[in-house]
């Protein structure tokens, strides 16, 4: 069949009597033929239509964005300041990714505007570093624009330090509070501690408290559980802690709390009871301060161990009354010279009977600390640093919180108030 023909004289009747005249599949093959013909033709639509047909949609996308991102400081700035400096802006457009690094890699959070026009920094910037900038934004068709520049902070003329305890791996008892002392005096306190953070797993509300200008503990409502796992994280350069004098520490450090140990000295009875996750495992005799002398009372962390040490009455206001060159065992409570130690001067007959010393707890002991059977020697190798003793029914009065690490006398709402 010519099909030529048929498209030219398709309303001729010669084609007529050839179309009915044909087969039934001849019919059906001329018809498929004739439709494909007419399509290719055209039909009336326009290429450029999308699926939904709504023309150009797809052409408009092209084409450069309409949004236009703006970064402050300006690329390239020097001595920029390490807070409030630092933003990123969208004008036509809305912000989608924005990245900050510094020299290490390591990226400093942020948090967009409401309508994503805007990027601020979360926390301060570190003194002396070069920081890289990247960010994205779309416009209302979805086209991308993007930014890249980079900055200096300043180097500060004057910086402080924190000192801090425990150390990076240690692990210590449950009482351990965070204790972080200051070489310069800290006017801006607010602002230090805000750079500070502690972090515990399992997790656990912890809170700082400031002891005067120079020192900041951090602690929880309750001892640490058995194996909790704490991060400090030191994020002090850039802050500025007084007038013209910024911190210049970026330091991470963690430990591990290895089991909850009280031990429980009552001065009266002159004894002391070691409970370990809440079970008793042990009962010792001990000798207090004496009448004239006597132990503090309230919640002790151990915040040093000595094999052997040097007590000189000299160091802690009792002049020549005693110098004891190698007490063994010895653990200290607080920073004005109270210790749990062992004793080997005082008969073995008097612990659990007379309270003698200046102050101290004792233990029974033997000179250079070799006997593993003593009183002393078992203590001491059972305790860690952080594990607290809490003495009781004594006649003096409780320890000041800042007189060692000894935060646990404050109560919880004290500890939190504003200061």
């Amino acid at each position: 069949m010519d099909i030529k023909a048929i498209t030219r004289d398709k309303l001729g009747g010669d084609s007529r009597k050839q179309l009915i005249g044909g087969s039934a599949a001849g019919l059906v093959a001329v018809l498929v033929v004739l439709l494909l013909v007419l399509t290719t033709c055209g039909s009336g639509s326009s290429s450029a239509d999308g699926p939904d047909g709504e023309g150009d949609r797809g052409a408009a996308a092209e084409g450069p964005s309409d949004a236009v991102v703006s970064l402050a400081p300006k690329n390239g700035a020097d001595e920029v300041a390490t807070t409030g400096a630092l933003k990123v802006t969208a004008e036509q457009g809305r912000l989608t990714e924005v990245t900050v690094k510094d020299g290490k890699g390591r990226t400093v959070k942020g948090r967009y505007g409401k309508r994503r026009t805007e990027w601020r920094p979360a926390t301060h910037l570190a003194t002396g570093t070069k920081y890289e900038v990247d960010a994205v934004a779309k416009d209302a068709k979805g086209r991308e624009a993007a930014k890249h520049g980079s900055f200096t902070t300043f180097v500060p003329k004057d910086t402080f330090v924190g000192y801090f305890t425990p150390e990076n791996g240690d692990k210590v008892g449950a009482g351990m509070p965070v204790s972080i002392k200051f070489n310069r005096p800290i006017a801006r306190r607010e602002a230090v501690e805000k750079a500070i953070t502690v972090r515990a797993d399992p997790g656990v509300e912890v809170e700082g408290h400031w002891f005067g200008d120079r020192r900041l503990d951090f602690r929880p409502r309750a001892y640490w559980k058995s194996g909790t796992k704490v991060t400090v994280d030191l994020n002090l350069s850039g802050v500025e802690g007084s007038n013209g004098i910024y911190g210049r520490q970026r330091k991470t450090v963690q430990f591990t709390v290895g089991r909850q140990q009280v031990s429980v000295v009552d001065a009266k009875k002159k004894t002391m009871k070691v409970y370990r996750d809440g079970k008793r495992i042990k009962t010792l005799p001990i000798s207090a301060g004496s009448p004239a002398t006597p132990t503090y009372n309230g919640k002790m962390v151990i915040s040093e161990k000595f094999p052997v040490t040097r007590m000189n009455g000299e160091t802690v206001g009792f002049g020549g009354e005693y110098d004891i060159k190698d007490v063994p065992h010895a653990m200290r409570l607080s920073t004005s010279g109270t210790f749990i130690h062992g004793n080997y001067w005082t008969p073995k007959s008097a612990f659990g009977a007379v309270n003698a010393s200046h102050g101290c707890v004792g233990l029974s002991d033997q000179r250079g600390g070799a006997d593993r059977t003593t009183a002393g020697s078992w203590f001491f190798r059972n305790s860690l640093v952080g594990d607290v003793v809490e003495v009781r029914n004594s006649q003096d009065e409780t320890i000041k919180a800042d007189n060692g690490l000894n935060g646990w006398n404050m109560s919880w709402a004290k500890w939190t108030a504003p200061q």
